[in-house]
C-alpha cells in the first residue's frame, strides 16, 4: 500500500458537470476525485453492490487518490489497525471548526476525512465532499454499499454499546505533500560531525 503522491496539473478544465458539480475555481484533482467516486457507486453503490469485496477504510481513502492503483479493483482493504496507521502517517487531526463551512472537495486543495471511533481503533471512514449538503460525507457501509451520508445517519449506523452515549467523531485533514507529518513537528535533531 503507497500512496499516490503524484497530482493532475490541468489548468484548463471548466469542470465535471457530474456529481459534485461545477466550480469556478476547481482543484486541480477534482476531476479524478469525481471519476473515482463514480467508479465507486457504479460498481458498489447503496441499491445494486456488485463488488462488496472492499471496506470502507479503503472506500473512503480511494476517491482522495490515496492508493497507487488503476482502479477500485486493484486497492487494498484495510483492517482497522492499517487504518489507524494511515491516519497517524498521512493525516493531521483538526477541530470541526477549522474546515470552511463552504467547504467543497473539488474547489479546495485539502481533503478531510470524518473517523467514527477512536482513531488508534477507527470504526468508519467517512470523506467530507461538500459541507452545504444536507448529506455532506461520502462512504460505505458494511452491509449497505456506498453512498453519501449525513452526521446523524452515520452515527446511527455505528452505535456505541450504551445506547445513551454518541460515538467518538473526530475529523483529519490530509497532509499534502512535503508538509511535516504530526508525529515529526516540534522535534530538533542534532547531526554531530566527529571526523574533525
Amino acid at each position: 500500500m503507497l500512496m499516490n503522491q503524484k497530482s493532475f496539473r490541468n489548468d484548463g478544465f471548466a469542470g465535471s458537470g457530474g456529481r459534485m458539480g461545477v466550480h469556478a475555481a476547481m482543484a486541480p484533482d477534482a476531476l479524478l476525485i469525481d471519476e473515482r467516486i463514480r467508479e465507486i457507486t457504479m460498481m458498489c453503490d447503496r441499491e445494486n453492490p456488485i463488488y462488496e469485496q472492499i471496506g470502507g477504510f479503503s472506500i473512503a481513502l480511494y476517491p482522495i487518490g490515496f492508493f497507487d492503483g488503476d482502479d477500485l479493483m486493484s486497492v487494498p482493504d484495510l483492517d482497522s489497525r492499517e487504518a489507524a496507521a494511515v491516519l497517524s502517517t498521512y493525516f493531521e487531526e483538526v477541530s470541526l471548526k477549522d474546515i470552511p463551512p463552504d467547504y467543497h472537495i473539488s474547489a479546495a486543495g485539502d481533503h478531510y476525512l470524518m473517523v467514527i471511533g477512536d482513531p488508534m481503533f477507527p470504526e468508519h471512514f467517512a470523506l467530507l465532499v461538500d459541507n452545504r449538503s444536507p448529506r455532506p460525507f461520502f462512504s460505505k457501509l458494511q452491509f449497505f454499499g456506498s453512498g453519501f451520508d449525513s452526521l446523524a445517519e452515520l452515527v446511527e449506523a455505528f452505535p456505541c454499546e450504551d445506547p445513551s452515549r454518541v460515538p467518538e467523531i473526530h475529523y483529519f485533514r490530509k497532509i499534502r505533500f512535503g508538509e511535516m507529518t504530526p508525529a515529526s513537528k516540534g522535534r530538533i535533531y542534532i547531526v554531530k560531525n566527529d571526523d574533525r
